[in-house]
């Protein structure tokens, strides 16, 4: 009788939120028919960072059928892939800013090997991709279509050498910085030193628009965002950003950057990590950051203390629910500031330790496209979400790429012989 009783109290709610559970489920139907005929292609997922974290890159001890039992559990493994109908994903080729010069583009290297040696691991399930038209071919074929995307322009040491090299080791898009800048751009989350780009920056955006390899932007600063605008032949992305207008952290794009896309033709590619997708949970972060700090100092050499009051601070002050229907909301926001083609999904899955309810690993994209559907985005506009977009900027790239390198030749200036002098017109 009790079980009766709640599944009419759901079907009630159900039905007063306008949408039977039928017509629930003919949404998540509909989202997995739309996956079938398009790729849905993830801007940025960091499961070759935890491989390194967790296994020292030895890919002989890593299980990717099964990462479920790990502690703490990965966000990605192949099943959960396939039930969240993922057709194309760029792995991030992450490294810690605190790695510098030649240890950087070590690691960065390793990265990138590390992610061939799983493809080649599973190639059933996996495969290499290099140009939309491979994302579009191998996701035919069942399988992941496996792309490589450095997060971090410190890993090719100030080098438009070391840039060509990473390209032509597959990598088809760099962020240009991390949480703290480069030497030639400036980063979100750290003080400006360049206004946004040196004549160097300026230098690295041309080259990677010659060779076809996507600007990120997630990471810089406003002035960054505006600068490479400004100078860009190719669309931007944004591989894993959100809208700072829903948002106000600083890793969020802001509205004038969102309406300037069009022209562009760049897409940003929304992020699942809570303090870019609620504002109320990046205040109540804020506030439990300083309150640790507090008590930190408070109880200085008792941490038992500490831990004492921080559990009570936390017991007082709820952590705020951060949902699916949230991150939707920056969908909608991306979409109505910028349009419909200028967004896409960058979850940073296994990047973040926590995701909004309803948004718990790789296998939760159908949710979210269902989410859209349900809110009357019609099955073109959740296609081009789903990947369509992501698939134009690169073709568009690819194209530009082409025309580009006949008109201009590889750029051989070293940095030190581009930002001590000044020059005439640095745009040309």
């Amino acid at each position: 009788m009790k079980h009766f009783l709640l599944a009419i109290v759901v079907l009630c709610a159900l039905c007063i939120a306008g949408f039977t559970a039928e017509q629930e489920d003919r949404f998540l139907k509909q989202a997995k028919e739309i996956l079938r005929e398009v790729p849905l292609i993830d801007g940025h997922n960091d499961l070759p960072w935890q491989i390194r974290e967790k296994f020292k890159n030895h890919m002989q001890e890593v299980d990717l059928m099964d990462t479920t039992k790990l502690d703490p559990p990965f966000h990605t493994d192949i099943p959960r892939l396939k039930t969240g109908m993922v057709g194309g994903q760029f792995w991030s080729v992450y490294v810690p800013v605190e790695r510098k010069g030649a240890d950087a583009v070590h690691d960065v290297l390793e990265q990138i090997d590390i992610v061939y040696l799983f493809v080649e691991k599973y190639p059933k399930d996996f495969e290499m991709a290099y140009t939309a038209a491979d994302i579009q071919r191998i996701h035919k074929k069942g399988k992941v279509a496996s792309l490589i995307g450095i997060e971090g322009g410190h890993c090719i040491n100030n080098s438009l050498g070391v840039l060509r090299q990473l390209f032509r080791s597959g990598a088809r898009y760099m962020t240009l910085t991390h949480w703290s800048g480069t030497d030639w751009a400036d980063a979100a989350t750290a003080d400006p030193k360049h206004n946004g780009l040196t004549p160097f920056g300026e230098l690295v955006i041309k080259e990677m628009n010659r060779l076809g390899m996507l600007v990120d932007l997630s990471h810089v600063s406003a002035q960054t965002m505006n600068k490479v605008l400004d100078i860009a032949r190719s669309p931007v992305i944004f591989s894993h950003s959100s809208a700072r207008a829903i948002s106000g952290h600083p890793r969020n794009v802001p509205d004038d950057i969102l309406k300037r896309l069009p022209s562009n033709g760049g897409v940003v590619m929304v992020n699942y990590a809570l303090l870019f997708v609620s504002e109320e949970h990046r205040k109540w972060n804020s506030t439990e950051e300083a309150e640790k700090a507090r008590l930190k100092d408070l109880f200085i050499g008792n941490p038992e203390e500490i831990k004492l009051q921080t559990e009570n601070w936390q017991k007082a002050n709820p952590k705020p629910q951060v949902t699916l229907q949230q991150l939707a909301d920056h969908i909608d926001h991306i979409r109505k500031t910028a349009g419909i083609d200028h967004v896409g999904l960058g979850a940073d899955l296994d990047g973040i330790t926590e995701t909004p309810v309803g948004l718990k690993d790789v296998s939760a994209y159908p949710a979210l496209m269902a989410e859209l559907l349900r809110r009357g985005y019609t099955k073109e506009e959740v296609k081009k979400v789903a990947g369509l977009n992501v698939l134009r900027v690169m073709k568009k790239t690819e194209q530009n790429a082409a025309i580009l390198q006949q008109e201009v030749a590889p750029q051989d200036r070293k940095i030190e012989e581009v930002d001590t002098v000044s020059m005439p017109d640095s745009r040309k």
